[in-house]
């Protein structure tokens, strides 16, 4: 095993939120809902296929503060994992 692969740990998730054929707004308000049923430090991942979802949640996370961890596209879907801060 390499020291990097030793070294990096894939985050998992603590909570998942699938907004799959949802378009702004809902998928950031679904998320703030989601956001504030966790605790400070859990990590959600949101799946979204929004063309808009990454600038939304991107500028989300800069109004609210959270930690916005990854941003992963496969085709048209987006996959962000997010932590709580607050």
């Amino acid at each position: 095993m390499s020291e990097f692969s030793a070294t990096y740990m894939r985050i998992v998730a603590d909570h998942k939120l699938d907004c799959l054929g949802l378009f702004c707004p809902m998928p950031v308000l679904k998320t703030r809902d989601a956001m504030k049923q966790m605790t400070v430090g859990q990590v959600l991942e949101m799946t979204s296929d929004d063309p808009a979802s990454e600038a939304d949640m991107t500028s989300w996370v800069a109004r609210t503060g959270h930690e916005l961890l990854e941003i992963d596209k496969d085709g048209t879907v987006y996959r962000f994992l997010l932590r709580k801060t607050r």
